[in-house]
């Protein structure tokens, strides 16, 4: 199921973020910096990660309320859907 141009964008932007938090937790345990700012910075890429997950969800779910015979035809059921929902949990 194809997703509209915006939200590709959105969703690539927010990974590219992630990308970088990444490298960034990276960078900091290579310097030795303290526990708790490595786990701040874990825990803020977790977030971000997540939040493009559901962003990408949220634009496939549209696009199956707006188009329910092409969802259906591509194996998108209520069910479906319902589990991908629930793996993002």
């Amino acid at each position: 199921m194809n997703i509209p141009d915006t939200d590709r964008d959105d969703i690539i932007r927010r990974l590219r973020r992630v990308e970088g938090q990444i490298r960034g937790v990276q960078q900091m345990i290579e310097d030795e910096r303290e526990c708790n700012d490595i786990l701040t910075q874990f825990a803020a890429a977790n977030r971000a990660l997540s939040r493009a997950g559901f962003k990408f969800l949220s634009a496939t779910m549209d696009q199956c309320r707006l188009h329910p015979d092409e969802a259906d035809e591509s194996g998108y059921t209520y069910e479906t859907l319902e589990k991908m929902f629930l793996r993002l949990g």
